[in-house]
């Protein structure tokens, strides 16, 4: 174990006896990104006159800058920008976020590229192995010092004499360069586990995806007579199952109307009662009720309430991905629906379970795209919902069905739930790993 001193800074603790402290101003200097530039000088693919720069997304999703991602500004054979270099430091200086403030990402390639507006970039002179800083910054220990020397509300900002009085712990620098070598290493293995337990998650979820679609067109009978379900979208379905419009077994409500922000609250408090959120839709597929939010009911009030099997629609979004996503509220409590989602209440032969399977298969989730409309804001407009042609088996079939999937899903979600949790894991001990390496707190040897 090597012997370690007080680093005279609260938030470092100890580190080993050997290691300097210096500020970031005294081993290298920070540079701007592009300025002078318009919207019309930015473009995602090349053009002539163009040349590659680093986006702010490129900064912000790695912590090495990913050369097969860059996009392209206009530069003039005269302008005078500042390039990136091989080895330079980018950081994220502003950010809408706390969790993105800070952020660093090296670049380790040669070709000539530029740095968005929003970002600074950090070239090393002296003393510090440019590698080895860049997991000091992407440190717990320098992800705190970061967010408590941040400010703004809508928009936040780490100053740039902030960045420049940031101690550094440093080793000597062969030193540096092992302790870098040794994480690269762990890292890669790592992100292999990563990579190849998300590749798990994608093929479950496709797995899940396929049982939904082919046992809600085609039943559990794999012997059944099929016919033509005269809907070319839909193709064969067993003989004995009938199509429907929507509108014939239910009907549609609105959420929400007449409020502000003033009338919306995260906790509970006096008068308020909970509401069902956009966000409470959009990720599940069953309400969970434990991610509730809070709205201003007055007594004389007249809202919809969400009843038990109550279906609810994401009618309108930001993207083509989650129009038309559906969840089901399996609850007794008094409840109410954001303003931007619509309910449907089942009133005749069908089973709300069913139902809700029907809206989160493959072949529905296609006719909801192919029937929406708009750009910046994505519509499913009322019509269209009401329109939908639905494949229904008799009453005791849909239950059947909607058992099955049930069971099913249930040992497909709970695989999910423990792979989720395994890379949840592995990432804590990559970010465990990294602090106690460019802290001095670990033997790389035993490492």
């Amino acid at each position: 174990m090597k012997n370690l001193k007080n680093s005279g800074i609260e938030w470092l603790g100890e580190i080993p006896e050997h290691w300097e402290i210096k500020r970031l101003r005294y081993v290298g200097y920070i540079f701007g990104g592009l300025t002078g530039k318009t919207a019309k000088d930015f473009n995602r693919e090349y053009q002539k006159g163009f040349k590659p720069y680093i986006t702010f997304t490129n900064v912000c999703n790695n912590t090495i800058i990913d050369s097969n991602k860059m996009e392209y500004v206009s530069i003039g054979d005269l302008e005078t920008q500042n390039k990136v270099l091989k080895n330079d430091i980018l950081f994220l200086q502003t950010s809408e976020t706390f969790d993105d403030i800070g952020k660093t990402a090296i670049y380790l390639d040669d070709k000539e590229v530029y740095l968005n507006t929003f970002c600074k970039g950090f070239r090393v002179e002296k003393s510090a192995y440019p590698l080895f800083l860049n997991y000091i910054f992407i440190s717990l220990t320098y992800k705190r010092y970061f967010l408590s020397n941040c400010s703004g509300f809508t928009r936040i900002n780490l100053r740039q004499e902030h960045l420049l009085d940031i101690p550094l712990i440093l080793p000597p620098l062969k030193e540096q360069e092992q302790i870098a070598n040794f994480l690269d290493e762990k890292c890669e293995k790592i992100q292999n586990f990563i990579e190849k337990k998300e590749k798990l998650l994608s093929l479950l979820q496709e797995q899940k995806q396929a049982l939904i679609n082919e046992t809600i067109t085609k039943g559990l009978d794999k012997n059944v007579k099929l016919k033509n379900s005269g809907i070319e979208w839909l193709g064969e379905i067993p003989e004995h199952w009938e199509i429907k419009r929507l509108r014939y077994v239910g009907y549609i409500f609105g959420g929400l109307t007449g409020k502000t922000a003033k009338d919306f609250n995260r906790e509970y408090q006096k008068g308020f009662k909970p509401y069902i959120t956009f966000t409470n839709v959009c990720n599940n597929t069953i309400i969970d009720s434990n991610k509730m939010e809070y709205v201003s009911i007055g007594d004389l009030e007249t809202q919809n309430k969400v009843l038990k099997n109550d279906i609810l629609f994401l009618q309108t979004s930001e993207t083509f991905d989650d129009i038309g996503k559906t969840a089901i509220y399996l609850d007794d409590k008094e409840v109410y629906l954001n303003t931007f989602c619509k309910g449907f209440r089942v009133e005749k032969s069908a089973y709300p379970l069913f139902l809700n399977y029907i809206f989160i298969s493959l072949t529905y989730k296609r006719y909801f795209l192919s029937n929406c409309s708009g750009f910046t804001r994505i519509n499913l407009r009322q019509e269209h919902l009401l329109d939908i042609p639905l494949i229904f088996p008799p009453l005791k079939e849909q239950e059947q069905i909607a058992n099955f999937l049930d069971e099913k899903c249930e040992k497909i979600d709970s695989l999910i739930t423990k792979i989720k949790k395994q890379i949840e894991l592995i990432k804590e001990y990559k970010t465990t790993l990294i602090n106690e390496a460019v802290c001095g707190r670990m033997d790389l040897n035993k490492g």
